[in-house]
């Protein structure tokens, strides 16, 4: 009977052990897991911190639908629609059109000029009249719509309709942009129209001179320019 009973406590001694090694061996483990938690944790917080101060010192980026036009050189005109944003200044912010007679208008600065600037000339005249009413005011203006820099083509082409003009453009390149002349085009009688001043004036273009480079005054497109293929 005794030795019954000293194998009952020898049975449980062993199975306490081993229970307690058990346990051990699990609060390791967690022990092990919680540093790897807690550099995540830190890594995430890290990274939304260095995001915040990214977006704190930095430009506010572009908005979605921005005309793909150069900044530095595009020539903002009439009827266009520029973004305009100043940071941490929701009520100057927002979309606004140029008017037929170049000007915009926000609030405490009133009317500017805005036709002939560029982008990053309007948005540094901005800034200097803001400088009355904010600190260090950082401003940004974006082309949303740049209908102003565009001619038209109607008449024997591929595609009659507007075209977006790059700096420089001659009428070849606009009708080539257009997607050429049709098969019953007047290749002689082409002519630009094109208002100055209230009046509209006829100015002829000769197409196969210019094709061969030898039109040494080809006529270079101004906005809003009408090139007409008979």
């Amino acid at each position: 009977m005794k030795w019954l009973q000293v194998g009952v406590l020898v049975l449980l001694s062993a199975s306490a052990v081993a229970q307690d090694a058990q346990n051990k061996q699990e609060v390791q483990g967690q022990t092990a897991s919680t540093p790897a938690q807690t550099g995540n944790s830190e890594a995430t917080a890290s990274t939304g911190s260095s995001s915040a101060q990214t977006n704190q010192a930095g430009v506010p980026s572009a908005p979605k639908g921005a005309a793909n036009v150069d900044n530095a050189r595009y020539v903002i005109g009439p009827d266009d629609s520029l973004a305009i944003t100043v940071w941490k200044e929701p009520s100057l912010s927002g979309t606004i059109p140029v008017r037929p007679d170049g000007m915009i208008s926000m609030p405490l600065i009133g009317d500017l000029h805005a036709a002939s600037r560029t982008p990053m000339q309007l948005s540094d005249d901005i800034t200097q009249k803001l400088k009355k009413y904010i600190q260090d005011p950082n401003v940004s203006v974006v082309v949303m719509a740049d209908s102003s820099q565009r001619i038209f083509l109607i008449g024997e082409v591929g595609h009659v309709g507007p075209v977006a003009m790059t700096p420089g453009m001659s009428p070849l390149q606009a009708i080539a942009a257009g997607g050429g002349l049709s098969a019953f085009a007047n290749s002689k009688k082409i002519y630009i129209l094109r208002n100055e001043g209230g009046k509209q004036q006829k100015i002829p273009f000769n197409y196969k001179k210019a094709l061969k480079g030898e039109d040494a005054q080809e006529v270079t497109l101004k906005p809003g320019d009408t090139i007409v293929v008979p």
